[in-house]
């Protein structure tokens, strides 16, 4: 079963792609409604990096309800569209961890990609594209629940990403 997604949000691909591997900033896109902790005794690494298995207790209003193994992988394609002149990169982080315990690890399937490129006609933002396939025997029952709390992240991408750009401080440029 699959879930998909498709955004245009207000920040460059380049600020998408880094808050895709930020754990913090993906954590943000389940609050205040689910939190995410780490497992590990060194605590959350600060960017999610290919080859990464990232151990995590999930939370529903505080209450724990499982937890999962993020394992992250990343590649680029060039897509042309229909009508443009040039290529565009598209950026996919994919996340093929698995559930661990609780009610989603009853999943024999968790696929999680997110692309990240240029939005068409607007490179200062980024069509962001999100695809969750599950499988299993539980997956229709568990589908409904998925596709809900996959609503509410594209409620919060809207939201958040425009706090994901920031403009590096320029060290040569002069005093004024």
């Amino acid at each position: 079963m699959r879930i998909l997604q498709k955004l245009v949000l207000d920040c460059d691909a380049d600020a998408a792609w880094r808050a895709l591997h930020s754990p913090r900033a993906l954590a943000e896109l389940y609050a205040p409604l689910m939190g995410l902790a780490p497992l590990a005794a060194e605590g959350m690494p600060t960017s999610l990096e290919p080859g990464a298995d990232v151990p995590v207790q999930l939370s529903a209003l505080g209450v724990p309800v499982g937890r999962q193994l993020i394992h992250v992988s990343d590649r680029a394609v060039e897509e042309r569209r229909p009508g443009a002149t040039d290529a565009s990169t598209v950026r996919i982080l994919r996340d093929s961890g698995i559930p661990l315990t609780g009610p989603l690890s009853v999943l024999d399937v968790w696929d999680h990609q997110m692309a990240v490129s240029p939005a068409p006609g607007d490179p200062t933002r980024t069509l962001w594209r999100e695809r969750l396939v599950i499988g299993g025997l539980a997956a229709p029952a568990l589908w409904p629940m998925l596709w809900a709390t996959w609503q509410w992240r594209s409620t919060r991408l809207r939201q958040v990403a425009p706090t994901w750009a920031y403009d590096p401080e320029d060290d040569s440029a002069p005093a004024s």
